[in-house]
């Protein structure tokens, strides 16, 4: 009885249930970007990958969450309804986020304990499984949210569903906010050895994704659920395949042309219907140079991100949803009435073509910044060559047995001398990461702590990352004996810390033997040159993206904006697959490079835009669906239209038949003279 009262409860002229709905999104939402945050970091510092790899699997994983939205939309509208869609995919959701979390833990294959995965391939299978159920999670509940939102009105309540609208809205930016203001701890953990504690940056959205099923399955007795009534994108598909399918059929010239050909659709479908997909289609087309908005626009969490682990202070992705949240009244309130009162006519496509290019200005923007940091991050070779006043090179020589002595040149070492130059790195990568290697002078092998691994004999370690800030290395022998070692590391440094044959690990300040020497200085450009960047991006976000679904909205029939919604979120899946084809076949050496690559495809797309828009006719649905308001002739001019067609049908069948006839004829009589002849 309770339960009765409290479906009919409103508060603030809303429906109850709609604020579990909201709570729901705000849950989802913030575990989604959550993940996200730390995906391509997890990608390039735990499974190890390289700066393209971690992008491309990065952009795959992004382009998968915007393509099975479709997917969702059939199945909630076709068969399960919006309710139990949502129900069942948020459990695959969460399984996701949960198997995500457990392949971050290094402990699981750590078998001897040295803070290194000893079997990386289990990790990466975990991770993939994980990444695949999340999308398929993430991308199948989006579409159905919002329209579940919208059944919950009734009909006194449908001047607040705006509202509504704009709540979710919000709480979707707010979720996205909080994972910037507030992320998982970036603290260490780990049962055996320390690490970064990556379990708990996946574990977190995984604990919101369990709180969203629990708060949105609570409102499950208050919510208006609908029962399937058939899936209107399947509907628009098959008209549409009808129209290409009758009109290849019907290709000869003795059948009269028609205005459009999707008019090839109404021996089938109802007039009306194909007037509302010739609506969409004429939208649909102006999407085609979308995706490359979105090929930039997601590329903040990939190469942006990476940009910003070569660069110095904290990371500065609250700037994005805290610019989205006051970009959005600022545009509406203030700038659009500013320029309508200029006597502008900025139209909703004249927005998105400026958008467009604000978004190619952000790239140039980070092109720039990308100069600059790579003029003080420095690369070190493993070829010889005359390196510039400002690169640090260090020369080891280490003189064979039975001395066992070493020397370091900071300059051109004397002729006929051992050089160990340091291993190959490309330092456009170490976020809060320093450089470090070991060179170990003594006649026996060490063994070094946090991914150095063991040393031989008279021999330079690899380098390895470690964590900015105050590092702990412990040195043992063979013998069981060590020496812990310390030392402040800056981000993006490189160290070269050289172990001396005179080394003494068994004394209690063996540290101070080891000498150190910087190769590489720690970053110095701040992370804050990154704001202008993401100031142009977000406002070109704004303008593009909100204008171009009000537009969409606005020239579409009512029953079809769940297919414009399908169409939009793909141009965001195409985009992200862009990127990768576009990584991988330009294969540019330097990144401020790819940027400015990026950012002249954007500005090219946007011409292209700009000229379909010159062409565009701005239509009223309401005022084309009104035509079709009194439907009593059209079954009569269906009919006739039938009726003609399957005459013309008949006439060329029989004019065939004819000529056929009198083929055989004129066949046979040349055959009897044939014979005459040959009787003669």
């Amino acid at each position: 009885m309770c339960l009765l009262l409290c479906v009919q409860v409103d508060v603030c002229g809303y429906p109850l249930s709609i604020f579990f709905i909201v709570v729901n999104e705000f849950c989802e939402r913030f575990s989604y970007y959550g993940m996200r945050a730390v995906l391509v970091l997890y990608f390039r510092y735990f499974l190890k990958w390289d700066d393209d790899l971690a992008t491309s699997i990065y952009h795959t994983f992004i382009a998968l969450c915007y393509l099975t939205p479709i997917l969702g939309a059939i199945v909630a509208d076709s068969w399960l309804g919006k309710f139990k869609t949502i129900v069942y995919l948020s459990i695959v959701y969460t399984v996701g986020q949960v198997v995500m979390a457990v392949s971050a833990i290094h402990d699981i294959t750590d078998t001897d304990r040295d803070g290194t995965p000893d079997n990386m391939t289990f990790h990466v299978a975990m991770s993939m499984v994980g990444l695949f159920l999340i999308a398929l999670g993430t991308g199948g509940i989006k579409p159905c949210v919002a329209a579940f939102g919208g059944d919950q009105f009734e009909d006194h309540q449908v001047g607040n569903a705006s509202g509504a609208a704009i709540l979710e809205s919000v709480s979707t930016n707010l979720g996205h906010y909080c994972t910037c203001v507030f992320p998982p701890p970036g603290q260490e953990c780990g049962i055996h050895s320390q690490q970064k504690c990556y379990p708990l940056a996946f574990g977190v959205p995984a604990a919101l994704m369990v709180v969203a099923l629990i708060v949105f399955i609570m409102g499950s007795g208050m919510y208006n659920k609908t029962a399937p009534k058939g899936n209107i994108m399947l509907e628009v598909c098959k008209c549409i395949g009808f129209a290409i399918k009758n009109r290849f059929r019907h290709r000869s010239k003795t059948f009269p042309k028609r205005e459009h050909w999707m008019d090839w659709a109404h021996e089938k479908y109802d007039k009306l219907l194909v007037a509302q997909v010739k609506m969409v289609l004429k939208v649909l087309f102006l999407y085609i140079p979308l995706p490359m908005f979105w090929t930039l626009f997601d590329q903040q969490g990939s190469r942006w991100t990476l940009q910003a682990t070569t660069m110095d202070g904290n990371f500065v992705r609250t700037v994005n949803p805290i610019l989205i949240l006051a970009l959005v009244p600022i545009m509406d309130s203030l700038v659009y009435p500013l320029i309508k009162k200029c006597h502008l006519n900025f139209t909703p496509l004249k927005r998105m073509t400026v958008g467009m290019l604000i978004a190619a200005l952000a790239f140039v923007a980070a092109a720039l910044l990308q100069l600059q940091i790579d003029v003080s991050i420095y690369s070190i070779y493993t070829h010889t060559y005359t390196p510039p006043p400002h690169i640090h090179i260090v020369y080891i020589h280490i003189h064979p047995p039975p001395t066992h002595t070493y020397s370091i040149y900071t300059h051109t070492p004397p002729p006929h001398t051992y050089i160990y130059y340091p291993s190959k790195v490309l330092l456009t990568c170490c976020f809060a990461l320093s450089y470090r290697r070991f060179v170990n002078g003594l006649g026996s092998p060490l063994n070094v702590t946090l991914g150095v691994g063991d040393i031989a004999p008279l021999s330079v370690s690899n380098y390895s990352l470690v964590p900015q800030g105050k590092a702990e290395f412990t040195i043992m022998n063979s013998g069981g004996a060590s020496c812990l070692y310390s030392k402040e590391l800056g981000f993006g440094s490189a160290f070269t810390l050289v172990i001396p044959s005179t080394f003494n690990i068994g004394i209690p300040d063996c540290w101070q033997a080891i000498q150190v020497v910087e190769d590489i200085k720690p970053n110095t450009i701040h992370m804050g040159w990154q704001i202008p960047q993401y100031f142009l991006m977000t406002a070109g976000e704004v303008v593009f993206s909100v204008t171009g679904l009000e537009f969409s909205y606005s020239q579409a029939p009512s029953n079809m904006k769940s297919v414009l919604q399908a169409g939009w979120l793909f141009t965001v899946a195409v985009g992200n697959i862009i990127v990768l084809i576009v990584a991988e076949a330009a294969q540019l050496p330097d990144q401020w490079a790819e940027y400015i690559l990026f950012a002249s495809l954007l500005a090219v797309v946007c011409i292209v835009f700009a000229v379909m828009s010159y062409f565009y006719t701005y239509t009223d649905p309401a005022e084309i669906e009104a035509q079709f308001s009194q439907p009593e002739h059209e079954p009569e001019e269906k009919k006739r239209d039938r009726v003609e067609m399957e005459r013309k049908d008949s006439d060329c069948s029989k004019s065939s038949k004819g000529s056929d006839k009198k083929k055989r004829d004129s066949v046979v009589e040349q055959h009897n003279q044939d014979v005459k002849q040959s009787k003669m």
